[in-house]
């Protein structure tokens, strides 16, 4: 029989509450609830408004209420390495930084003197990232704090008053040992953290404590953990029918990579800047950052008055390739002016400087294949996998000229949905927690495929010219 779960569904632009009916042959997904997430810059401290979000998650959860009285389940995703501080009472000491606040320039450099990079990764198969959680814990002041709560754990410690930490969040944090699955103390002695403020690891699919709040449901409703980093949850939402498969979790930022039993701990691994993060039911998301749409985002935050359509359409009737610029790079990290950051890019590396708006478009998304390409020809090329179709899931999907510039890229079909892959990876954990479903992630992969839509790209071009674009790229 179905049951109805809410799915919190946090991510850096918006949040989402979703009720997802699931059963034996059945997953329906509806939206209750959508609100911004909009940082707030104090001074010279760019913040998570938390209090907001929180705000955003219990008027969600009331208008689900009216809906479902009696839901069978709550979970909650967001993104990783950020966190809040609580004291000895409980009481949040002060409002999370957001990882793209400039507090860790310079400290990773300090941390990694007294633990060397190769043995970080060893221990932790963490991608060395600058705001990486065990770096802003060195740039903070935790003389008033008593616990850490990363911000899903955070949000359902105010739901129920149970602290926790979801295993693939913490997998984040380059903080737990990624052999063990447990938190490493002895690395945490070492640069100066105190165990005490981490809290008890929990699985998805564990209890996570009784919703404590009024809402306005019938009776108790219990908390689950889920895959709380919001990729451990788009994952467990890919489509795959085997194992030779990649993902591209496609939003603000993009994750890019393979699903494997096991870590890739090698000195390539480290020296390519490959991350090994937990996944559901054990699985390892061996994968690397690509910074995504958030390029496109800031441009169209800068062009207030911009039509995303019009400016696809325009771009996909574009030569092709004829600016690239590298998303990685540190210097469009920081939020601002996008467009003049793209431009100065393309002169340093004497290519032409966009002259529209549509050719800036045309440049981000072309940029975004290749780096896929890159991406996806590192992880198999180190984790000694070939892969033979490329998933292509989250909001990204609703891209046509992106999906359709990844498999001309990557010389591979590329299947696009669900668009809502968190939010439903989310909702099959707390499903099968429940007992609406059961099955491992195979099952829960063909309820996606037989429920939701996909749409499949052919490669249209021969792969040969990204090859020679990727090649002088790299030179």
């Amino acid at each position: 029989m179905s049951k109805t779960v809410v799915a919190v569904d946090l991510g850096a632009s918006s949040g989402r509450v979703m009720l997802a009916e699931v059963g034996p042959g059945r997953l329906a997904l509806t939206e209750t609830h959508r609100f911004p997430n909009i940082p707030v810059r104090v001074r010279s401290t760019l913040h998570w408004d938390i209090l907001a979000l929180y705000r955003g998650v219990l008027d969600g959860l009331r208008s689900a209420a009216t809906v479902v009285p009696g839901p069978a389940s709550i979970g909650i995703d967001s993104w990783a390495v950020d966190y809040g501080l609580l004291d000895a009472s409980g009481t949040l000491l002060g409002n999370p930084v957001h990882y793209r606040d400039s507090r860790t320039d310079g400290v990773p450099e300090k941390v990694l003197t007294e633990v060397p990079a190769a043995e970080l990764y060893a221990t932790t198969g963490v991608q060395l990232l600058p705001f990486n959680t065990i770096f802003q814990l060195v740039a903070d002041s935790l003389d008033s704090a008593a616990q850490l709560l990363l911000i899903p754990d955070l949000l359902s410690y105010w739901l129920t008053g149970v602290a926790g930490a979801e295993t693939t969040n913490a997998s984040t944090t380059a903080l737990l040992d990624v052999r063990t699955g447990a938190w490493s103390t002895a690395l945490m002695g070492r640069c100066g953290l105190r165990p005490d403020l981490f809290a008890p690891l929990r699985q998805p699919g564990d209890f996570a404590g009784e919703l404590d709040v009024s809402v306005g449901f019938d009776g108790p409703v219990p908390v689950t953990a889920v895959g709380s980093h919001d990729t451990a949850s788009a994952v467990v939402a890919v489509p795959a029918a085997g194992e030779r498969f990649a993902y591209i979790s496609c939003g603000t930022w993009s994750l890019v990579g393979l699903e494997l039993p096991g870590p890739v701990l090698t000195e390539a691994s480290r020296a390519a800047n490959f991350t090994n993060e937990r996944g559901v039911d054990g699985t390892i998301r061996y994968l690397r950052n690509v910074m995504g749409l958030w390029l496109l985002q800031e441009c169209l935050r800068e062009w207030r008055d911009a039509d995303l359509p019009s400016l696809l359409a325009a771009a996909s009737g574009l030569p092709a390739r004829k600016s690239i610029v590298d998303p990685d790079l540190p210097v469009f990290l920081p939020p601002g002016d996008m467009p003049a950051r793209i431009a100065a890019a393309c002169r340093r590396t004497g290519q032409p400087v966009p002259g529209t708006r549509a050719e800036y478009v045309r440049c981000v998304l072309d940029s975004l294949a290749l780096a896929y390409r890159r991406t996806l020809a590192d992880a198999q090329r180190l984790a000694d996998r070939e892969v033979e179709v490329i998933h292509l899931v989250g909001g990204g999907t609703n891209n046509e000229l992106l999906c359709q510039l990844t498999a001309d890229a990557c010389g591979l079909p590329v299947v696009a949905g669900p668009v809502e892959a968190t939010a439903l990876g989310n909702a099959l954990i707390q499903a099968r927690a429940v007992g609406a479903i059961g099955g491992d992630l195979g099952e829960l992969r063909q309820l996606i495929r037989h429920t939701q839509p996909l749409r499949r790209y052919e490669p249209a071009t021969d792969t040969a010219a990204w090859a020679e674009v990727a090649g002088r790229i790299a030179d």
